[in-house]
């Protein structure tokens, strides 16, 4: 009887309204999502990254206007940038400034003058096995090999092209 009633119910429901409510459903589901028969699972937001073209005015901004905690200056010179991290509480910012003239994000501030989003971060449980697994299904990358990010741990870039126009990082959690 309480089949036959909801099958009522929904049926009076469009199908736009029951897409909104299957995705008000699907943001309880479990934090760790993967592909059914994948080896890899995709986990949180670990932080989205901010090209700047003052990094010690972008730090003040979120330390001393908005009242975040911020890092320290960190230079990564094997990825051409200066980092801060700032917490929020559920994820970070992290704000990138050029270091070096072979920088990725100096050219990202000739064509953007004010700076702006660069990528976002996700993290995956086995970063080669999300490797072997994307690349089957054409998502290219942008290096051969992951390399070793700001966190210390692996991380790997995939082409934006393959990604709806986003630069998405992945890093070992």
């Amino acid at each position: 009887m309480a089949s036959a009633l909801l099958k009522v119910a929904v049926s009076g429901i469009s199908r736009c309204s029951r897409l909104t409510l299957m995705r008000a459903h699907s943001t309880t589901s479990a934090l760790h999502q993967g592909v059914p028969g994948s080896v890899w699972k995709l986990g949180r937001l670990n932080h989205i990254a901010i090209a700047v073209p003052d990094i010690e005015k972008a730090t003040s901004l979120y330390r001393d206007v908005l009242g975040a905690t911020v890092s320290d200056k960190v230079p990564l010179p094997e990825h051409g940038v200066y980092t801060v991290f700032v917490e929020l509480g559920n994820t970070k910012l992290e704000l990138l400034h050029p270091l070096g003239e072979k920088s990725p994000i100096a050219g990202f501030l000739q064509k953007n003058k004010a700076g702006g989003m660069h990528h976002i971060c996700i993290e995956v449980d086995d970063i080669n096995a999300a490797i072997v697994d994307l690349r089957a299904k054409n998502i290219r990358t942008l290096s051969a090999e992951p390399r070793i990010g700001a966190h210390g741990k692996p991380v790997m870039f995939l082409h934006p092209k393959d990604c709806d126009g986003v630069l998405v990082e992945l890093e070992e959690a």
